[in-house]
């Protein structure tokens, strides 16, 4: 008969070890749950999927549930890296792995896709985002009516471009996107869609955005590594002598602070106006649009380095009018003060934090060029 507090010890010793110590599939600390099918330790939020793929993996407490001997020495001789050493042996360079905070259909189809259809346990399994060209249906938020409308997308790496089309496909295309300042991330909760995504370009330097979702998920998770897979292509291209792991983090990027400031102009004096904000660590750029869901944007800040006269903290402004928020943020620049306000004190304090990670990177040789284009835009405006 199984020694249940004997088998409870002997579990808890294997998910302390450095190779068990982290979810097999997301990589959170201290997993707390293990599928005894697989020989894998998993965190509550991964053990959620498993338990929808009961063909596949069976899920266990380690603490909790009752273990035989033989499901504890199963566990004993497999464990996290024996599995990825299997089930993760040819995962593509560009193909995105999920992280603890990321939305649940990239955690779903990436365990789906290693424990179910195991797409990468051989080096030649047909992967349709990597086939050079992708194409099919996405729904697409229109620019003015708001209303989610079904149109063609095609990838191609050929000429390195995304196009979308109308109704009518003979007309050509509605538009033709540069993969070059390509980006695609998941947003789920601002799309209003379990599987929305958000893709963002450039055009005359401007930044757009697209909306769009899929009603599959491993539809919508198969358009974001075929992007993940045209925008790796293109890099390596541009930049032959870079690595992959320099390349990795500029295939696509989640933003690392968005949502609602209010924002006043710059001589201070103007009446404060609402605007949704993201902040892009990698540009360097504070981007504002007029609602969460506009396609256009309507400015943008530069944010440079300490060193170069950049700074952020909380403050209270006085003087200022038409603020309905006051939890104040300044920006100093070489060439002006931002004011924004914010509705709580938590939003002021992520904002700072958030800022406070970008000015304190050094400056690299592309950030330059951005600024300068940065400073055009505004001037335009």
């Amino acid at each position: 008969m199984a020694n249940r507090e004997k088998n409870k010890k002997t579990l808890l010793e294997l998910v302390k070890l450095p190779e068990n110590s982290c979810c097999a599939d997301c990589g959170a600390a201290d997993p707390d749950w293990a599928s005894c099918t697989l020989g894998i330790f998993v965190c509550l939020n991964c053990s959620g999927t498993h338990r929808n793929l009961p063909s596949v993996s069976r899920i266990k407490s380690i603490r909790l549930d009752f273990w035989d001997d033989e499901l504890v020495q199963f566990m004993k001789a497999n464990g996290n890296r024996a599995a990825k050493n299997f089930y993760e042996k040819f995962v593509p360079v560009f193909y995105y792995q999920p992280q603890p905070d990321d939305c649940e259909v990239l955690r779903e189809q990436w365990i789906r896709a290693k424990y179910e259809r195991m797409e990468f346990t051989e080096e030649k399994t047909e992967r349709p985002y990597t086939a050079g060209v992708y194409e099919g249906m996405l729904w697409k938020k229109g620019k003015d009516n708001g209303q989610f409308l079904e149109r063609k997308f095609v990838l191609s790496v050929h000429d390195f471009t995304l196009k979308y089309y109308k109704e009518d496909e003979s007309k050509g295309p509605k538009a033709t996107i540069s993969v070059k300042d390509l980006n695609a991330t998941f947003q789920p909760e601002k799309i209003g869609h379990a599987y929305g995504l958000q893709i963002t370009y450039c055009v005359d330097d401007h930044t757009r955005n697209l909306f769009v979702y899929h009603k599959n998920g491993r539809e919508i998770v198969n358009w974001f590594n075929a992007i993940r897979a045209i925008r790796h292509v293109y890099l390596k291209t541009a930049f032959p002598t870079a690595s992959d792991g320099d390349l990795i983090p500029w295939i696509t990027r989640r933003y690392l602070k968005e949502g609602y400031m209010e924002k006043t102009g710059p001589l201070q004096r103007e009446p404060f106006k609402k605007r949704w904000f993201i902040l892009d660590s990698l540009d360097r750029k504070l981007l504002y649009f007029k609602t969460r869901l506009d396609a256009i944007e309507l400015g943008v800040v530069f944010i440079g380095s300490e060193s170069h006269g950049y700074s952020v903290r909380e403050c209270v402004p006085k003087g200022t009018r038409g603020n309905k928020w006051k939890c104040g943020v300044i920006v100093e620049t070489p060439d002006r003060q931002f004011v924004f306000m914010c509705e709580q004190e938590r939003d002021q304090r992520e904002w700072v934090e958030a800022l406070k990670t970008v000015i304190s990177k050094p400056m690299m040789p592309q950030d330059y060029t951005s600024k300068i284009i940065t400073l055009l835009i505004r001037c335009a405006n």
